[in-house]
């Protein structure tokens, strides 16, 4: 099962994020906006998810950034 984990400005800082999160063992899906059918622009906001398991991994990444 996969929790919301954290909202990004965009699809840039999104993969910034997933590349930190997965040197340090942590695996992070990458969710755009839903509902216009077409693709999102790397503009657009995105939503990161981690499994339900290794959400307190990612919250403690976080705290030592």
């Amino acid at each position: 099962m996969w929790v919301e984990f954290m909202n990004v400005r965009n699809g840039y800082a999104a993969e910034t994020w997933r590349e930190l999160f997965a040197a340090e063992g942590v695996s992070v899906r990458v969710i755009p906006p839903v509902g216009r059918g077409e693709p999102e622009p790397m503009q657009a906001p995105r939503t990161l998810y981690v499994p339900t398991g290794k959400a307190h991994v990612a919250r403690e990444i976080l705290r030592k950034i």
